[in-house]
């Protein structure tokens, strides 16, 4: 069942916003803005359960070490880097 749509007022950043538009080209530019924003919540959700994960392990376990978290941190950033960079290839 598809959610009722909201008309809303944004203030954007002009750069993305061409870039959007460039983009989705002749398709709606409420389209991928809802898009990107469904992505951006999926990735808001997730991080919130992984917070959820870390604080039970600390409860469990104690503290994480810091060398720990950010080991963890750089293969997050090497997974969204390559998740991007096979996206960027699929718009090409």
């Amino acid at each position: 069942m598809a959610m009722p749509k909201e008309k809303v007022t944004l203030t954007l950043d002009g750069e993305h916003l061409n870039e959007l538009r460039r983009l989705v080209g002749a398709r709606s530019l409420s389209s991928g803005v809802d898009a990107a924003l469904v992505a951006h919540v999926a990735r808001l959700r997730h991080l919130s359960a992984v917070d959820e994960w870390i604080a039970e392990l600390e409860h469990k376990y104690g503290p994480v070490p810091p060398e720990t978290m950010e080991w963890a941190a750089r293969i997050v950033d090497k997974w969204e880097a390559e998740r991007d960079r096979a996206r960027r290839r699929k718009t090409r």
